[in-house]
């Protein structure tokens, strides 16, 4: 199989392509549910590529998982793959950035599925600065709406000339980005925090397959503030992709050239799932 080709990074502020349990969205009424019950939801986000997604499987399971605890009931994984063809088809593209929202109206049964699509991103391979902040993510182990909070940190951490937030707990403990996974590297291993945080896509798809084609032992453990200098290097990963971590705060980190170009070649061999 041919590998789907990358584009680089384009405008998240085009116009949507919104569908709503299969329909494109053109009124109000077709945003009804969205809009009134936006707060108390769930989604995944994803990078679509001639029609494959890295890791779709993982998406559909996130989802289904995610439906069961909040609402009772699971997705059907079917159900979504057509649902995210037909935004594709409806757009007229077989590259983007689509995610899958799911509510659901009070006294209804069956969950409402919202696709975005929009132009395809990957994630700028500069190295970041990230300004820590305390805060984390109620639930954290659902990508749910309503992240306020995480939003705002993003862009105080922006106004202060970093390149996002990083969130922490009690004591300093580092949880996870404002919108991406953390690791560090201690020479040996590849670690990612034991804090309650999400597990991404991406971070799933590294952990397992660091070790088996990378040679780079991957594993969980306690990170703080206080103790990042004892790492040789971090990186940052979300379904836009990897990028390195230059500076936390006050704390210069080395950009370990040779860890990046294993993390990302692993990466990018990951197979693309057709959708």
């Amino acid at each position: 199989m041919t590998t789907p080709t990358t584009p680089s990074a384009s405008p998240t502020s085009a116009a949507p392509h919104i569908e709503v349990d299969g329909r494109r969205a053109t009124t109000a009424d077709d945003l009804l549910v969205p809009t009134l019950y936006g707060g108390y939801a769930h989604f995944t986000a994803m990078q679509v590529r001639d029609g494959r997604v890295r890791g779709f499987h993982l998406h559909l399971a996130r989802l289904d998982a995610a439906t069961r605890e909040v609402f009772g009931a699971g997705l059907d994984g079917e159900l979504v793959r057509e649902r995210v063809r037909h935004a594709l088809d409806g757009a007229g593209v077989r590259d983007g950035a689509v995610r899958v929202y799911v509510f659901r109206a009070p006294e209804t049964e069956a969950a409402t599925l919202m696709v975005t699509v929009r132009p395809p991103v990957t994630m700028p391979p500069a190295p970041q600065a990230l300004m820590s902040v305390p805060y984390e993510r109620p639930f954290p182990h659902i990508k749910h709406l309503g992240g306020f909070a995480q939003t705002h940190y993003g862009r105080i951490a922006r106004r202060a000339g970093f390149d996002d937030a990083l969130l922490t707990g009690p004591g300093g403990v580092v949880a996870e980005g404002a919108i991406a996974n953390i690791a560090f590297y201690d020479g040996t291993s590849v670690v990612w925090p034991d804090a309650p945080s999400l597990h991404g896509i991406t971070m799933a798809l590294l952990e397992t397959r660091l070790p088996e084609s990378g040679g780079l032992p991957s594993v969980r453990g306690p990170v703080t503030l206080d103790g990042l200098a004892g790492y040789r290097a971090a990186f940052v990963t979300n379904s836009q992709g990897v990028a390195p971590v230059r500076r936390i705060d006050d704390v210069e980190l080395a950009v370990d050239e040779e860890l990046m170009k294993r993390v990302v070649s692993v990466y990018e061999a990951t197979p693309w799932d057709r959708v």
